[in-house]
């Protein structure tokens, strides 16, 4: 269900970037670092919107993959712990039984 919440909102998302952007159509001097140009304001909306997915993507997909290499040590440890505790419980058993 949460997954589907995502994906509804992200297509209104970009409907609502889609209308606003088709909406202003005028060309606009746009100052960029060495340079100026002028370039229609609904390239300069769809291409802000774009740069910002994907620097959230690369925070994102950094953020995904140290929890990925967390996720994957702890199962590691929990393993380990399982293996011990199994051992322990193996050995209290033959002393008891013995």
């Amino acid at each position: 269900m949460k997954g589907q919440t995502y994906v509804i909102l992200a297509i209104l998302f970009v409907i609502l970037i889609s209308l606003f952007a088709v909406f202003n159509i005028t060309a606009v001097e746009v100052n960029y670092l060495f340079w100026r140009g002028t370039s229609p304001l609904i390239f300069v909306i769809l291409f802000s919107v774009l740069l910002g997915g994907l620097l959230t993507t690369a925070v994102g997909s950094k953020r995904y993959i140290n929890l990925r290499r967390e996720n994957r040590q702890l199962k590691q440890k929990l393993l380990e712990y399982d293996k011990e505790f199994n051992e322990e419980n193996e050995h209290q058993n033959e002393t008891t039984e013995g």
